[in-house]
């Protein structure tokens, strides 16, 4: 019985891909109209500007995640040590935190600008706004470079410094090394870290609307919101999908790859290889490049951030707004605890059924949960509308029925969005910890007269203590950043943090958006935290 409800729980959190795949069904002579009026007016736009962010922004991931992990994989110089954490820092900035700490800093209006004009003697802006496409492009490679350079940063501490050694003691010198040894063992790394990021550059709402930029995520709230055309709305998240589903079995293949490549070699033992070390120039250059994403990505838009809110301390006429802060945090927290223990919960329920194997009923679950392992992928946006739309079409067919109004602005809504896009988090987190756990316990413990419950209760949980704490903790944070679906779904005159700063931020607010903003970077600091740890050990 219990496997069976874990089989429609699945199906639940699966049901708003559903939704927006059977918006194609609906194509009718209205809806082919409206997608000839986007063809000829917005859909270019959507495509190039999209295009144009999927190749900067993978590019640049790449150069600069590689550029940080061969640097602290295989060579030595003065903070190494310290740059092998640091690194991991900008995956605590949310992309749309760091826009608003970028535009504040470096806009026409800007403190900076308004400083350096008349000292310079110039009237106009002195680079280019920050708010344009190329702008975006360099703000996600400075927050999502770090997906690339952990995955690359693992598969050359993996063999790369022995099998290096090896081509040293057959005469090849360190450009052979690197270009013909290093680089080609984290190729499937880098590809697996660069479509990690592009799902997450796709994904994205907040920069775009911000920058108003035309690309998929912002365009499928235009046809919802302003076009007021749910199935256009539907059908572009269907192309999202589909773009974000590519990048998915690209991604699935690429880690299948490290997998096969992790194999250990004896031909050159740990001990006897060693990081090759700099000194002089070569350890500045080093140093230099690890720095530059620490800073830019992390440092810098932290400082401002603390400037900001300074500032707008200091504003006697404003101030603080303390008490809505409160109900702000609140909210966030209410909402995220309670979509972090849901979403344990179900994965503990889905690791510990999945253990058993054989009967029918336990395939049909493993199949649920390998659909609910890819709701990650799945952008918040295509959730929010594949959570309506299906709402629409009940409320319409029985308008007696309020269906509508079960979803539509309640936590309700915003839980099965978080559910159903990071329940993949706390799944893969449980089944890790799962996979230490030997088969051979479980089958002791039933030859002993246990049961199922008690296996569970008094054998498996203790055990599973720190994947249990992972997984709550990874889900709360991830829970406390989405924008996209929080922004529709949410309960009304309920904001969260990050649609308190987006709304701020898109008012020119940007002093009191970051309040709201540093309190996300701060929580966002926990995941940080642990993989520096785990790096360690």
């Amino acid at each position: 019985m219990m496997r069976i409800l874990l089989v429609l729980v699945c199906a639940v959190l699966a049901s708003p891909v559903l939704g927006i795949a059977l918006s194609w069904l609906n194509f009718d002579a209205s809806a082919q109209a409206v997608w000839r009026h986007q063809w000829s007016t917005v859909l270019p736009d959507y495509l190039l500007q999209s295009g144009v962010l999927v190749v900067g922004v993978g590019v640049g991931t790449a150069m600069m995640g590689v550029g940080g992990a061969v640097a602290v994989a295989l060579f030595a110089f003065p903070g190494r040590r310290f740059f092998e954490w640091a690194l991991l820092l900008p995956l605590a900035m949310p992309a749309y935190v760091l826009a608003y700490a970028y535009t504040d800093a470096l806009q026409f209006s800007g403190p900076i600008q308004m400083a350096l004009r008349p000292r310079l003697g110039v009237q106009g802006a002195l680079w280019p706004d920050v708010r344009s496409l190329w702008g975006a492009v360099a703000l996600f490679v400075l927050c999502l470079y770090p997906y690339v350079y952990l995955l690359t940063r693992a598969a050359l501490g993996e063999r790369a410094v022995q099998l290096m050694e090896a081509a040293r003691l057959l005469g090849a010198d360190l450009e052979r090394r690197l270009l013909e040894v290093a680089l080609p063992l984290a190729r499937p790394a880098v590809m697996a870290g660069v479509a990690l990021v592009l799902m997450e550059t796709l994904a994205d709402y907040g920069v775009g609307s911000y920058f108003g930029l035309s690309t998929f995520t912002t365009g499928i709230y235009r046809a919802w919101l302003s076009m007021n055309e749910p199935m256009a709305a539907a059908q572009l998240s269907s192309l999202l999908l589909l773009a974000v589903a590519v990048l998915l079995a690209l991604e699935k293949r690429a880690q299948s790859r490290i997998r096969y490549g992790s194999t250990r070699s004896g031909a050159v033992h740990a001990q006897d290889a060693q990081p090759v070390p700099l000194r002089g120039a070569a350890a500045v250059m080093a140093i230099v490049l690890c720095a530059i994403p620490v800073v830019a990505g992390f440092i810098l838009p932290v400082a401002w951030l603390l400037g900001m809110l300074w500032r707008e301390a200091a504003t006697a006429e404003l101030g603080l707004p303390w008490d809505r802060f409160a109900g702000w945090a609140w909210s966030s927290f209410r909402l995220a605890g309670t979509s972090a223990a849901l979403a344990t919960l179900l994965a503990l329920g889905l690791g510990f059924a999945l253990r058993r194997r054989g009967a029918w009923v336990d395939r049909l679950l493993s199949g649920a949960a390998r659909v609910l392992s890819l709701g990650y992928a799945v952008p918040g946006a295509v959730l929010a509308i594949g959570i309506l739309l299906p709402l629409g079409w009940a409320q319409a067919r029985w308008p007696e029925s309020g269906a509508g109004a079960l979803l539509t602005g309640t936590a309700l809504g915003v839980m099965l969005a978080y559910l159903a896009r990071f329940g993949a988090v706390a799944l893969q987190t449980v089944e890790a910890g799962y996979a230490r756990i030997p088969a051979s316990v479980d089958e002791t413990a039933r030859l002993l007269g246990a049961s199922p419950p008690r296996i569970f209760a008094r054998l498996h949980l203790p055990l599973m203590r720190r994947s249990t704490l992972a997984a709550v903790l990874l889900v709360f944070v991830d829970t406390m950043k989405e924008l996209p679906a929080t922004l529709v779904l949410r309960p009304f005159g309920s904001d969260t943090l990050a649609v308190v700063a987006y709304n701020l931020a898109r008012d020119e607010r940007l002093a009191e958006a970051s309040l709201p903003s540093l309190a996300i970077v701060a929580v966002g600091l926990i995941p940080v935290v642990m993989l520096a740890r785990a790096m360690r050990q």
